[in-house]
């Protein structure tokens, strides 16, 4: 007979009871978010949806209100109205009338155009009768951006001078990217925040740091030590970052005829991503602890003169094509868009951080708009071993592989060399994976609830700090330029559908690799 003992263990531990430190807490108070462009597309689209579904998730505070401000005129009814047809319509919520009823109490609207200095007076008034104090008297506001960047300056001016951005209040301001359209452009408009604004007031809200995979970055490289010790120039051979976008520019002709893909997704996404990967592990997780690492890797990414551009950087523009077998224009026939335009849709690029970890190892980027499919992803390839021990059957072998898929699955696989059933000597590449909606069953939540909470609460962990802004900007600088400056001898120079123009695969090919997608 079989006698199974069953053991309980509790482990008492003082290394557990001494070591184990209390992270910083934070918590939401009372507060009012002032919506700078309240009426526009991203207020419908995502922040009023955003703000419903956290309140009946009952994610916010008691006493909260929203206050729109815009050029649209309309009263707080109409407002509301326009609101409730928007909530009904996002995909990110689910539309109930019983919430709804509660939460369109705490809207407001006034309406004005951003310069005008009588309804900044109206403002104060109306942030006087409907922001509630917190446990400490304080009475917080966040102002949010929610306008096109030529607007920031003058809304960030008038708040100074009818006394809005520091005093009466405890403010907050969150501005969405582009922070600038190159260095110098960056420093300007941070100077225009810090005239009015401290810089621990200041939230640059990049939403690709809300999602869940990337924030993950961080737990998963320092939480496991059988790859740490593995992240560096020894072990690993490269390093690659796509972010791919099946869809064009929409209606965004006129936008992205000024910024092109190096502003619009490499200065900021790809280089957040860079930084998550190669930094060194934090002292801490105090916000500036983090952000201080990230800083440093932005600091060490290479400098690029136009010799080095024109070798290792494949810039590329979509044409005509198809995608989910569905003709598309290319991005010269697309609206607001100039027939002979020069602005790139693609880039493909190799990038060095010169520092002790990742010396001599390369960082391939490439992203781009109308590509076969939507996908995010970060493919860790480790060295191959020094010696083939399974004879030449196994002369090519597939490279141990670390995914990381940021959209449209968030999931981490990683690729290993197994012997094949039956067959002698063969190698046979699996895939091992692990996906966040299968392991816990739970829906991913939109970047913005993340950050938006995370502003309320005051932890700017997730937030681009000005350093890094300027920063980033002086490592695509010199490609901007150098792009600006030389047309492109052959646009459209892939066709929509397509992973980009042949140049790009090239890129990795003369150096013995090629891309990877899971």
């Amino acid at each position: 007979m079989n006698h199974k003992k069953h053991f309980t263990t509790t482990v008492d531990s003082r290394f557990l009871q001494t070591c184990d430190i209390a992270l910083k807490e934070f918590k939401v108070e009372p507060f009012t978010i002032v919506i700078f462009g309240g009426a526009g597309d991203l207020s419908r689209r995502k922040l009023l949806p955003t703000l419903y579904h956290l309140h009946a998730e009952k994610e916010l505070p008691a006493y909260f209100s929203v206050l729109g401000f815009g050029m649209p005129q309309m009263t707080d009814a109409e407002y509301r109205n326009v609101m409730k047809d928007a909530i009904k319509k996002s995909k990110e919520t689910i539309y109930k009338k019983n919430e709804w009823d509660e939460f369109s109490k705490r809207l407001f609207y006034i309406s004005s155009d951003f310069g005008n200095d009588k309804n900044y007076k109206k403002l104060a008034k109306k942030l006087s009768e409907i922001t509630v104090a917190t446990k400490k008297g304080s009475k917080d506001v966040i102002y949010y951006m929610a306008v096109p960047p030529k607007f920031t300056p003058v809304i960030v001016k008038k708040l100074k001078q009818n006394n809005l951005s520091k005093g009466v209040f405890k403010t907050k301001i969150i501005v969405e990217k582009p922070f600038g359209r190159d260095h110098a452009t960056a420093v300007k408009l941070n100077q225009i925040l810090t005239a009015s604004f401290d810089e621990h007031q200041i939230y640059r809200i990049d939403h690709y740091l809300g999602k869940e995979t990337v924030q993950n970055i961080i737990f998963f490289r320092f939480s496991n030590s059988i790859f740490e010790p593995l992240w560096n120039h020894r072990y690993i051979d490269n390093v690659q970052i796509t972010v791919a976008e099946s869809l064009g520019i929409e209606h965004r002709g006129a936008f992205y005829e000024q910024a092109g893909v190096v502003r619009d997704i490499m200065q900021n996404h790809m280089m957040q991503l860079i930084g998550l990967i190669a930094m060194e592990p934090p002292a801490g997780f105090d916000p500036d602890y983090i952000r201080d690492e990230k800083v440093k890797i932005f600091r060490s990414i290479r400098d690029m003169d136009t010799t080095y551009i024109d070798e290792f950087a494949v810039r590329g523009q979509y044409g005509p094509g198809k995608i989910e077998r569905k003709a598309v224009p290319g991005y010269r026939e697309e609206n607001n868009v100039a027939p002979n335009s020069n602005t790139p849709t693609f880039i493909a690029a190799k990038l060095y951080i010169d520092n002790w970890r990742w010396a001599g190892v390369p960082f391939y980027i490439r992203t781009g708009k109308r590509m076969p499919k939507r996908i995010t992803q970060i493919c860790i390839q480790f060295t191959q071993p020094p010696l083939r021990l399974f004879g030449r059957t196994c002369d090519v072998l597939q490279p141990n592989l670390l995914v990381l898929t940021i959209q449209p699955q968030e999931k981490i696989s990683l690729r290993f060399g197994i012997k094949y059933p039956q067959a002698p000597n063969k190698i046979y590449p699996v895939l091992m994976d692990f996906s966040y909606q299968d392991a816990f069953h739970v829906k991913s939540h939109p970047p913005y609830e993340r950050l938006l909470i995370d502003s309320m609460k005051g932890d700017p962990t997730l937030f681009v700090r000005q350093d890094g802004v300027e920063a980033m900007w002086r490592v695509v600088d010199s490609i901007i330029s150098r792009w600006e400056s030389t047309p492109a001898p052959q646009f459209p120079n892939y066709a929509a559908g397509t992973w980009g123009p042949k140049e790009a695969d090239t890129l990795l090919e003369k150096e013995g690799r090629a891309w990877k997608t899971v």
